[in-house]
Order: C-alpha cells, then structure tokens, then sequence
C-alpha cells in the first residue's frame, strides 16, 4: 500500500502503465549501468589492457546483484550516485573493484544508458501508437459510408462522412510515425568519450594508439547492441536531441488533444460518446449525465506534455562550453515525465477508440436540420434547367431560406424549408422531386473511396510493418 502522507506521482499512481514506468526505474537504469561497465572492462580486455578474464566472469555474475541500500549510504557520504554505485558493485565483485569504470567519466554510464532508456521508451511509444491506427482504421472503414455534417468554424458546411474524419485523427497519427521513425533511424549513442569528449584517458591508457581507442568504442557500443556514436561530444551527449524527442511526444499529444476535443464535442452533440462503463458515475450531483472523462483526461495530459519541450530546449541552449551540471536533476523530471505522459495518452486514445459508439439517427437528424440550406444551390440548377430565372429563383430561395431559418432560430420549430419550397410554383420543376435531390449520398463527394484508399496505400503498410506489435488493449485504471 502506498503512503498517503506524501506526495506520489499520479502519472505512476493513475495514468501510465506499468511497462513504461518500469522503463525508466531505477531498476533498470543501474543494471544498464552495470551493462555498461561490463562492456568497458570486456573491451579494454579484449584490446590489450591489464584486466583479467576473471575479473570480467566476476562483474556479469553480479550484474544484477544490486544492493541499493548500500549505495544509497555511499552517496549520502560523496554526494556522486555514479561513483556511489561504482563502489556498491565492487563490493560484491571485490577481484574487479580496482577495474570498474576504468578511463571512464560519469556520463559514460549516465548519458549512455539514458540514451538507451529513451530507445526503448520510443519502442513502446510506436507500439501504442500503431495500436491506435489499427483501431481507428476499423472505426473508418465500418463508418466509411455514413453520412454527417462536416464543420468549418465548427459551423454546419458541406457533409463528409464519420469514417471520413476519423480519416484525419489517422493522419496527425501518421505524420507522428514518420517523425518516430525518423528519430529512431538517426539513433546514436555518446559512446566511450571521456571527461570532455577528447577521449584523453583512454588514449593515455592505450599509450598513445588512437585506432584502439576508437575500436575501443566500437566494441563497446556493438556490446550494447546499437551501431552508431555522436562523432564528438562534450561530457554528455547532445542535449538538442532530447529537445527533438520531447517534440515528436509533442507532436503525439497535439494529435491526441485535437481527436479529445473532437469526440467532446460529438459526444455533446450526441452523435458519437466514448466509452461509458455500467457503473461509472458522470457526475456527482446530476445523475444524468454522461462525461467524455476518458477525452477530458486525454486532454489534460496533451496540454502538461505539449508545455514539455520548451524546458528541453532551455537545457539545450545553456550548455556551458563542454557541460554544465544545471541540467541534471531537471531532466531527472522532464525526459521521464514526458514519456510517461505520452504513454498514458496512446493509453487512453486506444480505450476511446476501440469503444466508440455512433449514434446514426441523431446524425440523420442533424443532416436533415441543414441538408435543405446546403441543397438550395442543386435546387435552384434543377429549376433553370428546367427554364427557369436563375436570378429570380436565387432571390426566392433566399427568402425562403430565411424564412425557415427565423421559424428554427426564433421560435425553436424544425426548419420547414422543404415544405416552402414544395408549397411555391416557382419551384413547380422540382416538385416531388425533392427527395431525390436532396438524396444525402450525392453531397458525400469522394468520401468513402478517399476513406479506402488512404488506409490503404498509407495505413495499411504502417500496419503490416508492425503487425507483430498489434492486439494491444488500451488500459484505464481509475
């Protein structure tokens, strides 16, 4: 049981799931640590340096025999959690505690495994996210054919479909994937680089050779399993590319906030709800009442992760030459945050997707309070055809219109101007005929097909690229 006197994070004690809370724990990070280390004293073995094969068989056995109260203690003593672990680990691998972290600065440990922290958080982000697409492309396409009102200043304009629009939560999506991938395909770690990225120790421990130092880098990086290291750094590695992940989360959440905004307003409009469990409570007070919460929440947390960057790209700017140590506890916060907040998102964006629930006669009903404004103009093409005034038939129509708009406006009844239109026989060419004109299929434009075809050729093989990454469920814990 948790302890209620102090403050806990509600992102661990609500939001985020377990996995990627996990990701960034300590647990993980000091046995990467411990990864790290056993990386360094194997390839400075392997190149030539004085560390025996025993001392090497004694750092794995007890890689992951990690007593944190011991190194709790030592970094009370010397306020250094590195050298605070470095010295935990040699005592219980007393035969290599003279070897530990051989050439080596804090950020070896710190900035790599921070890296890798961030790697493996970015896999979990394109996991969620791809789950989400798979479960808005079955929402498009069972919705491809459905007509409804389209908006422009969140005013009625011509229609779509709902399949259609869940088409554009899709693309934010999409474009957010790209920029994951991008991120991920210029992944590099610091690599093996020094005190100020000269790489000085190294080379005096390798008596001068520069070409073991770089294989000692090489080596190290290939333990890790990764490629490819920044070509120079200072103490840590580039800060501006925790400001470029921070963006990208970013840029997940403004797809997110923008698709909670929307379903709030359909579900206002009772078009479409979210999720509603059998015993969830809308509101304290009104019994009635049938909150977005999921939405809502969904939005709360977009807007804290869309502030987010902003810090990152301060940390960035106020490097002091090599490094400044401003930075540590701030992105101690920030970085860890920011991906537990983009995960309780995509959490949450799954739930609501998967469970949406369209309500189509509430949709046909809307349709049908503004179809006959849209239709005027078809109206009024049917009657010149059929030898009618164009500019007469504009000015009735107008002021039919208008009548029909006061009749809803002002006196709450439905909109009458069919029944107008039907009555007047300057519109006898389209008497009986309003129907078929006002056919709601014919207003859809290319809806259904731009529908297919953009799951198709631009989901489709996003989805088929990581078909081994779907089935996920989206979790909401409270």
């Amino acid at each position: 049981m948790s302890d209620k006197t102090v403050y806990e994070n509600p992102l661990n004690t609500r939001y985020a799931s377990r996995e990627m809370q996990e990701n960034f724990g300590d647990e993980k990070r000091f046995r990467l640590w411990r990864k790290l280390w056993i990386a360094l004293a194997e390839a400075e073995m392997e190149l030539g340096l004085p560390i025996k094969q025993e001392q090497v068989e004694e750092l794995k056995a007890h890689e992951t025999d990690i007593d944190y109260a011991r190194a709790d203690e030592y970094e009370r003593q010397v306020r250094h959690d590195v050298m605070a672990h470095v010295k935990a680990y040699g005592d219980v691998a007393p035969k290599a505690a003279g070897i530990i972290h051989l050439g080596a600065t804090s950020c070896f440990v710190d900035c790599n495994s921070e890296l890798i922290l961030q790697y493996d958080g970015l896999q979990i982000i394109v996991k969620k996210l791809v789950n989400v697409l798979d479960k808005l492309k079955k929402f498009a396409l069972a919705y491809k054919d459905v007509p409804t009102l389209g908006f422009t200043h969140l005013q009625p304009a011509q229609l779509t479909t709902v399949g259609k629009r869940a088409t554009l939560w899709m693309q934010d999506l999409m474009l957010d994937y790209e920029n994951l991938q991008d991120l991920l395909s210029h992944f590099k770690l610091r690599g093996v680089k020094g005190t100020t990225g000269t790489q000085a120790s190294f080379l005096d421990l390798f008596d001068g050779d520069g070409e073991k130092v770089k294989e000692l880098e090489r080596r190290v990086v290939k333990k890790l399993g990764f490629e490819h290291v920044y070509g120079v750094t200072g103490q840590t590695y580039p800060r501006k590319f925790d400001y470029n992940v921070l963006c990208v989360l970013s840029q997940i959440a403004q797809s997110a906030y923008k698709f909670s905004n929307d379903i709030r307003i359909l579900q206002n409009m009772k078009e479409i709800e979210e999720p509603f469990e059998k015993a969830q409570i809308g509101s304290s007070a009104m019994a009635y009442k049938r909150n977005p919460m999921r939405s809502e929440r969904m939005g709360s947390l977009c807007r804290y992760l869309i502030g987010l960057p902003i810090n990152s790209a301060i940390t960035a700017s106020t490097q002091w030459f090599e490094r400044t140590l401003d930075d540590s506890a701030n992105r101690r916060i920030v970085i860890a945050q920011a991906f537990l907040t983009a995960d309780a998102i995509l959490n949450l964006y799954m739930n609501v997707a998967e469970g949406l629930v369209v309500y189509e006669k509430v949709i046909e009903k809307h349709i049908g309070q503004e179809l006959p404004f849209m239709a005027t103009e078809n109206i009024i093409m049917e009657c010149v055809k059929a030898g009618g005034n164009r500019q007469e038939l504009h000015e009735r129509i107008r002021s039919l219109s208008q009548e029909a708009g006061r009749r809803v406006k002002q006196e709450g009844e439905e909109n009458n101007l069919l029944a107008l239109i039907e009555a007047d026989d300057l519109f006898c060419a389209v008497h009986g005929r309003l129907g078929e004109i006002l056919d709601v299929k014919k207003f859809i434009g290319r809806a259904p097909s731009q529908t297919e075809e953009f799951i198709a050729c631009e989901i489709d093989p996003i989805l088929k690229a990581n078909a081994q990454l779907l089935g996920e469920k989206g979790t909401v814990n409270v």
